[in-house]
């Protein structure tokens, strides 16, 4: 509003004289000074030339490892698939990690801002009047003051603390980045294995109903001798016990089922009175095919590694922050405009005025409190390294933990397949020896249970290898990499940036 009142000519000069100053500062940001303080190297961090557990158990080929999509598509369900999309979209949690994001890159940004010099412009009219003495009452006329000036201040980065404040702020804002990433893949994993317990207790849900029915047959048969006097009203009994016990166990399912839907719904961004996700007659979940990754690679695939690192990094230049303050500041200011009384000849060469100063400060005695801020952020450091490796050390555990359980409930998963046909095998000559009247009910119920114990125990290895392999396809990063954190450029960019 005020701009525009000023002539072209006034303009043209605060313009001329604006760019001057923004050259002449630019040129002293990346041309005067050093940044003291240390520069950052990445921590090291051992790794393993392979993992241990990787022997006993075949990973997928090179060719299966082909990019073929988001990770939980290897378990070629496409329910599964349209759940995780809406992840991105809704998921509450996730949105908080994003915000967090972009309130460090808005930081990040402001911070910056600091290199620069900071530019404004004053107009002012003021309207007074005086008294001349106390025998003149009606004292002098009323004057009206106008003036209009642009003022630049600046404090030259010579000893780098405001380049490490935006270095400390960018790897600050590139650990948030790689904090949302984590969040979003725990969200994910979280969704594929909760809705692999919920269809493994469809499952398991047709299991009972299909133990009912041979049940069922079993009372039917049990009644029929009975009723012509070559059972005991005992053989009755216990066959219809069996059958109102598999009852109960098939309700009962019904109880962690719901609450799995409620914990979908929730990670889904959805009440979960407005949620439901249909029963199928098939399972529908392929075991996933693990690519092969040297362990080398997973410190540039995991978010939660990379996450660590970045707050390494914005330790180290935390040090610098807190080491240029043993330096002087020197600051730097100009102020230049017109003032007078008239406003039509405001704009004059006679109602012009400047100035240019300078100011350098110093601290002489702060009773160490340099030195100590110096060696606390030097502390921060050496505890963010040893985050660091706590971290990578962490992620590589969860990896062999993966790898194992692969491998052992593959071979424990050919063994209960064995016992599950022995056992059916079992129980139907049991039946059919009962028919016959060589062995007692009891032996069929035994029987029985035992074949309904195993094909439990079947399925119960079967959600374990499945929710395994999301487990592990997470702890290798789920297709994440540290090329997709932000750039400098990219968070001082303008607009919100989605993260990667």
């Amino acid at each position: 509003m005020a701009s525009t009142l000023l002539p072209t000519s006034l303009k043209k000069r605060m313009g001329r004289f604006g760019l001057r100053l923004t050259c002449a500062s630019t040129a002293l940001v990346f041309f005067g000074g050093c940044a003291v303080g240390p520069n950052y190297r990445r921590p090291t961090a051992s790794a393993p030339a392979a993992y241990k557990e990787v022997e006993g158990w075949k990973p997928a080929t090179p060719a299966d490892a082909s990019n073929r999509g988001p990770w939980w598509n290897a378990f070629a369900d496409k329910d599964l698939d349209d759940l995780e999309a809406q992840v991105d979209l809704a998921n509450q949690s996730l949105k908080q990690a994003e915000a967090t994001y972009e309130a460090a890159r808005q930081l990040a940004r402001a911070e910056h801002a600091s290199l620069f010099p900071n530019l404004s412009a004053a107009g002012s009219a003021v309207r007074s009047k005086s008294a001349q003495g106390s025998s003149n009452l009606a004292g002098t006329a009323p004057v009206t003051n106008f003036s209009a000036s642009l003022q630049a201040v600046w404090e030259p980065d010579f000893w780098g603390s405001v380049r490490r404040q935006a270095e400390e702020d960018v790897t600050s804002a590139q650990a948030s980045a790689a904090a949302a990433a984590s969040a979003r893949l725990s969200i994910q994993s979280a969704l594929a294995q909760d809705y692999i317990e919920l269809r493994i207790m469809d499952a398991n849900a047709r299991l009972l109903q299909d133990s009912i029915d041979a049940y069922h047959r079993s009372l039917q048969i049990a009644q029929n001798k009975y009723a012509v006097g070559v059972a005991t009203r005992s053989d009755v009994l216990q066959a219809q016990t069996q059958v109102d016990s598999a009852r109960a166990q098939l309700i009962a399912v019904g109880v962690p089922r719901s609450q799995m839907e409620h914990a979908i719904a929730v990670l889904v961004g959805k009440a979960p009175a407005d949620f439901a996700i249909a029963p199928r007659a098939a399972l529908g979940l392929s075991l996933a095919q693990i690519p092969p990754q040297l362990p080398s690679a997973l410190l540039e695939r995991r978010p939660d590694i990379a996450e660590a690192e970045r707050e390494v990094a914005s330790a180290n230049a935390r040090i610098g922050v807190q080491t240029a303050a043993y330096f002087p500041n020197l600051t730097l200011s100009a102020d230049g405009g017109f003032e007078g009384s008239v406003l039509r000849r405001l704009f004059t060469t006679p109602d012009r005025f400047w100035s240019l100063g300078s100011s350098l400060g110093e601290s002489l005695f702060n009773a160490g409190q340099l030195r100590d801020l110096v060696q606390s952020a030097r502390a921060n450091y050496d505890a963010s390294v040893a985050n660091y490796r706590q971290t990578v050390l962490g992620a590589f555990q969860q990896v062999e933990d993966g790898l194992a359980i692969q491998g052992i409930l593959a071979r424990e998963a050919q063994v209960q397949e064995e016992a599950v046909k022995e056992s059916s095998h079992a129980a139907q000559i049991a039946l059919n020896e009962y028919k016959a009247g060589t062995v007692d009910y009891t032996t069929v119920v035994t029987a029985q249970v035992t074949e309904l114990t195993n094909r439990e125990t079947a399925l119960s290895v079967l959600e374990t290898r499945l929710t395994s392999c999301a487990a592990l396809m997470t702890a290798l990063g789920g297709g994440w990499s540290t090329a997709d954190l932000p750039t400098s450029g990219k968070i001082y960019a303008r607009g919100a940036k989605k993260i990667p």
